[in-house]
């Protein structure tokens, strides 16, 4: 049996897409080691200069029809939250101190995804869905908050600029449907030095100089 290939998923508990993405990473565990990372979907847009699409008044209603859709598709149990998009501050930071493996990050998705809960709204009884103690804080401690600042960092150094974002060998696959493009790459590992894609990577904007 060959060595699986490291690999590193930026998510944030906020993304429907990341919720359906993890739903269906079985597809590349028999390829990929892959590492869970928890950033701040927020912090990456504003760094990228992008909006999410629940910030986006006429994108909204497609957007949240469409997720319901994959997930029915998909056979993948699926509810929106009371209130969407809401902060995941305190949650991010949560799954940075737990440093949490995929168990929990699953847990916390299905908290807001499957339970259709806010966890600000009901912070104990999203701690106890993790398996912690119902009194658990909400992270204060500096290196906490450093550390899910630098993993955001970070996701933006490897190329993400929304979630979910998986980076293999370099290169960042983002979006829900890439799953069968990263299968692909796996198995054709010269396709980003082919020179359609070259070129793809380096278009020139005609609406621009």
């Amino acid at each position: 049996m060959s060595e699986k290939i490291p690999a590193t998923l930026y998510y944030d508990i906020i993304s429907p897409f990341a919720y359906l993405y993890i739903k269906q990473r079985q597809r590349l565990e028999h390829k990929l080691d892959i590492k869970p990372v928890p950033i701040l979907l927020g912090g990456l847009l504003r760094a990228a200069d992008n909006k999410g699409p629940g910030e986006i008044a006429a994108k909204r209603p497609h957007t949240y029809q469409y997720c319901v859709w994959q997930a029915e598709k998909l056979g993948i149990p699926f509810r929106f939250p009371e209130r969407h998009p809401f902060m995941t501050v305190a949650a991010q930071r949560l799954l940075v101190e737990q440093d949490a493996d995929w168990s929990m990050v699953e847990r916390a998705f299905d908290f807001v995804w499957v339970e259709g809960k806010d966890p600000n709204l009901s912070w104990p009884e999203f701690c106890s869905y993790l398996g912690l103690p119902s009194n658990t804080s909400k992270p204060e401690n500096p290196e906490v908050k450093a550390k899910l600042i630098a993993n955001t960092d970070q996701a933006k150094t490897d190329g993400a600029f929304g979630v979910p974002a998986l980076v293999v060998k370099q290169h960042c696959f983002w979006g829900l449907d890439t799953i069968d493009w990263v299968l692909d790459y796996l198995a054709r590992p010269s396709m980003f030095e082919e020179a359609s894609y070259a070129y793809a990577s380096n278009v020139p904007n005609g609406l621009t100089g």
